[in-house]
């Protein structure tokens, strides 16, 4: 597998369809400004390829008290091959410095993808994340927020990592 640090101008078209197929409207950032964050904002935009064959990326927000996981996808006809957990593996391998944390739809939510929430947070509990007894709701969703690393993650810390991106960036 092979990594590509993307840019603004770099981003492809592939990128961009990946990411409206795996995030739902309410919880994607439009790309245009999505890409205009990444020129800004010290993140860490990567994609994952297999000869020359697109995977999947990440957005990763390195701060100094802890990385936030973003986003994170694979493409749709990839998913379920062990790609995922190549990708998440060293990601937790770059930062394992600090303490990360990622925001997922919640797994107790009633939703028709109840299914598929339980299995990704059953994925990153066995990568070594732990629930931190953090959510919001944004928009009709539920979020659990997960750590991995030393350390707590409490409400304060995500309003300070929210307040840091509407500060780049407001709807």
């Amino acid at each position: 597998m092979t990594e590509k640090r993307i840019t603004a101008a770099t981003a492809t078209p592939e990128l961009r369809e990946l990411y409206d197929e795996a995030f739902p409207a309410e919880e994607r950032i439009p790309w245009r400004d999505l890409l205009q964050l990444v020129g800004t904002m010290p993140l860490d935009f990567t994609a994952y390829y297999h000869d020359n064959q697109l995977l999947g990326f990440t957005i990763v927000y390195p701060r100094p008290t802890f990385n936030w996981f973003w986003y994170f996808a694979v493409r749709p006809q990839l998913r379920g091959m062990g790609h995922g957990q190549r990708i998440l593996s060293r990601l937790i391998e770059r930062y394992s410095s600090g303490t990360s944390i990622l925001d997922m739809e919640s797994p107790s939510q009633p939703s028709p993808n109840q299914p598929v929430r339980q299995r990704r947070h059953r994925f990153y509990l066995r990568n070594g994340f732990r629930d931190t007894g953090v959510g919001r709701s944004f928009q009709g969703i539920d979020y659990t927020i997960m750590i991995i690393g030393p350390g707590t993650f409490t409400m304060h810390d995500y309003d300070t990592i929210i307040a840091e991106l509407h500060a780049k960036w407001n709807p």
